[in-house]
């Protein structure tokens, strides 16, 4: 410590005293900066080390914090001290950390350097918040550091004044023994018993005072008394470094940018706090699909049998020669005659393979990335599958991938005596389909009342149909317009939209676009022999570290009984 006096002194901060936001600094808010020592800065600014001015020994009383402020003999600090002496500077501020408020009163925290200030325009309390913009122009406050600037008058001391005042402040500090001084009092026989007494209370050693291991190592390696000297300092931004990285930031665009530029100078860590990762607002990955309801309607509704080669045999008694016959005595007795009909189809397999390389799964952790991967694979497998027994998979029939419609026969493409087929002109209405669904519903021969499998817009066109009279919708609902077309239930199918066919008519071809299916799933049959169910399994390619995944069926589909199905379709325009 320097012998000469204090240069000035004055009050840092006062107490109970209510600032412009609200705050209240408290009695022994900074108590434990008594008898410390703080440096003597310029404005706050930390960015040079000519705004260096001095030093501060603080002083810890009932009505505030008071500092005595000892200038250096550096250009600045002579500057300053001329400054003082004349009245041009007549206030300090203090900055402050590690505040610990309730109710806007401040009870604790920590003042790590005093400023010569400008005065400003309110003679009262002022505590500025250090605030951060975020990049989005949000905005947050750093509750536990403040500048606070109280612009109480400095005391400028005579050439001739005495050192009592520094001499008291910094024996204050000195004549308070911890239990570290205490210990460092002790000679080196009396802290090898500390340590091993201690030792025996951690349960890390034998309970024998005396022992010491071979090297001659006492018990305890490290002075516990050590951290009690030390103080733990959280890393702080000043103002001067917040100004410096928000002027590279409008230079950048980006104030994240010119935070991490800034990581290695101003010491920051922990930079994620200021820029998070952006979290996903699902635990899993959403799909992009399609609306797979009718999936379930149609696979909860089929018949599912243990075996896979399907054989439909039915006899035809609608003939005039199967009918019953009267009699004509004397006459002969003619014998009735049906036809019999037969049909087999036999299973195919349908499956999706994946892989995944080991360093993905290792990697991704938010989530268990292989069991979302089957449940995918299952979802897509049910779909194909219900797909090719409605309307058949779509591809080509050159396509390698093409699901054989001869093992699971699509209603749509089915044969006319399985599903009877009614085509509608291209100038047709949507009243005229509904008349026609009417009409040829005389034709069911399926189990119960079907169900109607249709598109969007065909629903849509019939839900928005008009009164002549009135103008008023025709239909409130799909339950009432259910009910008009003698149908369970109206189900929408996205796999239906854009479906057609080519009519192979002399001149020239027409296409023929798909309406709507009229079908009992009950009466549509999946075959599948034991070990031909859906399976799923695993495989790891240890050349290529990856673990590949495969999930199939074998099955086969028809419907099993004649007119079963009724299909609705139009001409293209």
């Amino acid at each position: 410590m320097a012998d000469k006096q204090h240069d000035f002194s004055g009050y840092a901060t006062k107490n109970d005293l209510v600032c412009a936001d609200g705050r209240t600094i408290r009695k022994d808010a900074f108590k434990k900066n008594d008898g410390t020592k703080v440096p003597l800065v310029w404005q706050h600014l930390h960015n040079d080390p000519n705004n260096i001015l001095g030093h501060a020994f603080l002083e810890n009383r009932e009505d505030g914090v008071y500092a005595y402020c000892w200038l250096n003999e550096s250009p600045a600090g002579k500057q300053a001290k001329q400054l003082v002496q004349h009245g041009d500077i007549v206030a300090m501020s203090i900055y402050a950390n590690q505040l610990i408020e309730k109710a806007k009163m401040v009870h604790q925290g920590a003042i790590r350097e005093v400023s010569l200030v400008l005065s400003g325009a309110n003679p009262g309390a002022l505590i500025e918040n250090v605030s951060m913009s975020h990049s989005d122009g949000s905005i947050f406050e750093a509750d536990d550091e403040v500048v606070v600037s109280m612009m109480l008058p400095i005391e400028k001391v005579e050439e001739k004044a005495t050192e009592e005042v520094k001499e008291e402040t910094v024996q204050h500090a000195a004549d308070e023994e911890t239990v570290a001084d205490v210990f460092e009092t002790f000679d080196d026989k009396q802290k090898k018993v500390v340590y091993a007494l201690i030792s025996q209370a951690m349960g890390e050693g034998s309970g024998d005072i005396s022992q010491s291991n071979t090297e001659g190592e006492n018990f305890m390696k490290k002075n516990v008394f050590e951290n009690e000297r030390e103080e733990k300092e959280l890393p702080v931004l000043t103002h001067s470094q917040i100004q410096a990285i928000f002027a590279d930031a409008q230079k950048l665009g980006s104030l994240k940018e010119a935070v991490l530029q800034h990581v290695v100078t101003y010491g920051i860590e922990n930079i994620d706090y200021l820029f998070p990762d952006a979290k996903s607002v699902t635990p899993t990955p959403t799909f992009v699909e399609r609306d797979r309801a009718w999936v379930s309607v149609w696979m909860n509704g089929t018949k599912h049998t243990p075996f896979s080669r399907i054989k439909s045999l039915f006899a035809d008694i609608t003939l005039a020669d199967a009918r019953a016959k009267g009699y004509v005595k004397g006459a002969l007795k003619k014998e009735e005659f049906f036809a019999l009909a037969k049909r087999v189809t036999t299973p195919t397999t349908i499956y999706k393979k994946q892989k995944l390389d080991r360093d993905d799964i290792t990697d991704i952790t938010e989530l268990d990335v292989v069991a979302w991967l089957k449940a995918e694979m299952r979802v897509m497998l049910d779909e194909e599958v219900a797909r090719a027994g409605l309307v058949g998979d779509g591809r080509a029939i050159e396509s390698e991938d093409k699901v054989n419609e001869t093992n699971i026969r699509p209603v749509y493409t089915d044969a006319a005596l399985y599903a009877p087929r009614y085509v509608l002109e291209a100038a047709d209405t949507t009243d005229d389909v509904i008349e026609q669904i009417i009409r040829a519903r005389k034709d069911y021969k399926g189990s119960g009342n079907p169900i109607m499998f249709t598109t969007e817009d065909l629903l849509t066109d019939m839900l928005l149909l008009k009164a002549t009279v009135d103008g008023r919708r025709m239909y409130k609902n799909q339950d009432e317009l259910a009910s008009e077309l003698r149908v369970s239930k109206i189900v929408p199918v996205p796999v239906m939209e854009n479906v057609s066919r080519v009519d192979a008519t002399p001149d020239p071809d027409v296409t023929i676009n798909l309406l709507a299916i009229l079908v009992n799933p009950s009466d549509y049959v999946y075959g599948a022999d034991k070990g031909g169910n859906v399976s799923m399994f695993d495989d790891f390619d240890i050349d290529y570290n990856q673990y590949k995944y495969l999930i199939e069926t074998r099955v086969s589909g028809a419907l099993v009984n004649p007119a079963t199905a009724l299909i609705f379709e139009q001409k293209a325009a």
